[in-house]
């Protein structure tokens, strides 16, 4: 028995989400970008010399820093939004408004990080 849906590419394609579909995209990234990070630690770690030291020049550097720690962050607190929905099934009446918050609470705290990683990365 197969589930039959009568939605065309261009419809799919279409589909605008909007806070849901970013927040369980950017989870899925989040989930890649932190599995990259400690991929090249490991990595980095195991094979030593030239290609170790090149990992660990990737992974210090700042850009990568703030990219990561934007993963790091993010998967963090939208998994703490979705495992709050989950103990609580009725808030998940509330969805759009959890995601609101989780917006209003990551927002800040990522860009102080990313002014205080640039800041050092330029020296200061």
């Amino acid at each position: 028995m197969s589930l039959k849906r009568n939605v065309s590419l261009n419809q799919g394609l279409r589909y605008q989400g909007k806070g849901p579909m970013l927040t369980y995209i950017l989870h899925r990234i989040g989930g890649l970008g932190i599995v990259i990070f400690v991929a090249t630690h490991i990595l980095s770690s195991y094979l030593g010399g030239d290609v170790g030291g090149f990992l660990n020049a990737v992974y210090e550097h700042w850009i990568f820093q703030i990219v990561i720690f934007f993963c790091a962050l993010f998967h963090a607190i939208n998994g703490l939004r979705i495992v709050i929905l989950d103990l609580w099934p009725k808030l998940i009446e509330h969805q759009r408004e959890a995601i609101w918050l989780e917006w209003m609470v990551f927002i800040p705290v990522y860009g102080i990080a990313a002014l205080v990683i640039v800041q050092s990365a330029v020296g200061g």
